[in-house]
């Protein structure tokens, strides 16, 4: 037991490293598997230095039992971010929504150039679709995501306007929040423009901001940071219902 621990945290430190040295990361949310590495490499020592077999059967049931719930909390909720993987809105919606990511000196990254393929291919589908670019400006990005995200629409061929910026916001609950500011009281229905990790919590905090029947419009994401990215969900999604911004269903 504790090898395979010691194994999953060199994985772990593995991981990070390339992350890191790959520089395409947009936060520091990739050293989380750092601490991961460290947790498992005190209960590997835990379990080199007193054998499982050896705990009384107090520790052993509060050792299991614990496990156990966690073990279940985060399947169940990697299975909600799931469920958002390949959400396709209906054609013709008033207004869509495409959340933020990080703005590089070159343009958007890899992840927010894909929202914005995707917003882009719906709105030349759909000519009648208003679309909101929603972001502010991070202490490591050149200019405001919205800003950003309007200049690469326009590229694209998307008429100005057709676009609307909401550039304050720093997180999705705020993307969410401001948006709905630029966009009429009566509209409840909108589209969702994000990558397939991020579809389900961003749905979720959308209906908390009176837009009932939001629906997702899901952009693909790069295989190799899933891994990050769907760690980060989870985490984000306790943290919104934590704090009541959300609902689970």
């Amino acid at each position: 037991m504790g090898v395979f621990c010691y194994v999953l945290a060199a994985i772990c430190l593995l991981y990070c490293a390339d992350v890191a040295f790959s520089r395409a990361a947009g936060t520091r949310f990739f050293l989380i598997w750092l601490v991961i590495a460290a947790f498992l490499v005190a209960l590997g020592g835990c379990f080199r230095k007193y054998e499982f077999s050896d705990w009384s059967w107090q520790i052993k049931t509060v050792f299991l039992v614990v496990s156990g719930i966690a073990l279940a909390v985060f399947c169940f909720v990697e299975g909600l971010v799931l469920s958002g993987f390949g959400r396709e809105a209906e054609p013709g919606l008033a207004y869509v929504i495409v959340l933020g990511a990080q703005i590089r000196q070159n343009g958007p990254s890899g992840t927010l150039a894909m929202r914005l393929d995707r917003a882009a291919a719906y709105l030349k589908h759909n000519p009648h679709t208003m679309c909101v670019v929603s972001g502010g400006q991070g202490s490591n990005e050149p200019i405001s995501e919205a800003a950003g995200m309007r200049d690469y629409l326009l590229e694209k061929g998307i008429a100005p306007g057709r676009i609307l910026t909401e550039d304050r916001s720093t997180n999705t609950k705020q993307n969410l929040e401001y948006s709905r500011r630029l966009i009429p009281a009566a509209v409840k229905k909108v589209g969702i423009v994000t990558n397939n990790f991020h579809i389900y919590r961003s749905i979720r905090l959308a209906k908390s901001q009176g837009f009932d029947e939001a629906q997702g419009i899901a952009s693909p994401s790069a295989l190799y940071f899933l891994p990050n990215n769907m760690l980060r969900e989870f985490l984000g999604i306790l943290k919104d219902r934590i704090k009541g911004n959300m609902r689970l269903f």
